[in-house]
């Protein structure tokens, strides 16, 4: 399950894991104009874990998840 809400400099993605066993807590996205950044609930330390991803970061997680083992570089398109 997931959420979505756009609040006035972001859009917050919540995701929910549903899973039978092993859940882990929720994790927030929220997209700003130059980043994205995803948050989840340490249970262990009770603090929030925060990693900030780049728009080229987030550009190269959406290829890399259809793609086959390897390394790459995505390029500018030319048009022609």
């Amino acid at each position: 399950m997931f959420t979505i809400e756009h609040d006035f400099d972001a859009t917050v993605i919540t995701l929910v894991d549903e899973g039978s066993t092993h859940l882990q807590e929720d994790l927030t996205i929220q997209a700003f104009e130059d980043c994205v950044t995803i948050e989840q609930l340490d249970a262990r330390k009770d603090e929030v874990q925060k990693i900030t991803l780049s728009m080229t970061q987030l550009r190269d997680l959406a290829a890399a998840l259809d793609l086959p083992e390897g390394v790459y570089q995505l390029r500018p398109q030319t048009q022609g």
